[in-house]
């Protein structure tokens, strides 16, 4: 689709859902790609799935929470491959639907800590090595729960309205340096955000079963044009387009792929 063959990507929370397609969307594109993610387990699957596409790939564990994991994650990128063309900050949770009074301190924190922080982590980390080269591409998962206030619980859409927010504010100060800050934007996406955010937040697994399409599995439809839950893929194919070269004028951007929910 997009020439992307040679460059070098870190991909955060790459080893399972949208951030899995990703990994192995890039990597079958000719991208050598290092995936940062919590769940080794499903590291090494990811790793053996692409690898038997013909990608090269590593997994490296990584906590985004730590700064000095999320640097050791890109230095391994830089020293196994030279360099780092794109970053892909996509390690998320969910908040399962949680209300602001429902919402504990706790749960406020791991959501923010991993949404956020652990995404400006993987920024700051990556334009050490962008910025003096004079190019690459920054590239942030936010939600449509980032952009309007009745998809998801009140710790999510705050860190999804802060990623776009974060995304943009770089956009405008760094853009100049000949790196691109753009965001994708996922609607209802066939994966199992709820599954993994309850294991890595065990506390909070008890809110995963409830909210929009517990009670009726197609609620959804109401909310979308398209009547039908997206694909991994197709954010996926929407990530390669912001980080090729055909995308090296758009910055400051959130790329919407929601089958029109926003709409």
């Amino acid at each position: 689709m997009f020439d992307l063959k040679g460059k070098v990507a870190v991909v955060t929370g790459g080893e399972t859902g949208i951030g899995l397609a990703i990994s192995r969307n890039l990597a079958t594109a000719g991208v050598k790609t290092v995936i940062g993610g919590i769940q080794p387990e499903a590291g090494a699957k990811a790793v053996a799935e692409i690898e038997a596409l013909g990608g090269e790939v590593l997994f490296v564990r990584t906590d985004v929470r730590s700064q000095a994991q999320v640097e050791a994650l890109v230095q391994t990128a830089v020293d196994k491959f030279g360099k780092l063309d794109i970053i892909v900050n996509n390690a998320g949770v969910f908040d399962g639907f949680a209300d602001v009074m429902e919402t504990t301190e706790e749960l406020w924190d791991q959501i923010t800590g991993i949404n956020l922080k652990g995404t400006f982590f993987g920024c700051q980390a990556a334009l050490k090595h962008m910025i003096p080269r004079g190019t690459g591409r920054v590239i942030n998962t936010s939600s449509i729960g980032g952009l309007v206030g009745r998809a998801d619980g009140a710790s999510y859409t705050a860190s999804k309205f802060a990623v776009v927010g974060l995304t943009r504010q770089m956009a405008t100060s760094h853009s100049e340096t000949g790196i691109t800050f753009n965001t994708v934007c996922p609607g209802v996406i066939a994966t199992d955000i709820r599954g993994n955010s309850a294991s890595i937040l065990p506390k909070a697994a008890h809110l995963m079963n409830r909210g929009v399409g517990a009670a009726d599995p197609e609620a959804y439809k109401k909310s979308i044009p398209a009547r039908r839950k997206g694909t991994s893929d197709e954010v996926a194919a929407a990530v390669l387009f912001l980080a090729s070269d055909e995308a090296s004028y758009i910055t400051g951007h959130s790329l919407v792929v929601d089958g029109g929910f926003v709409a």
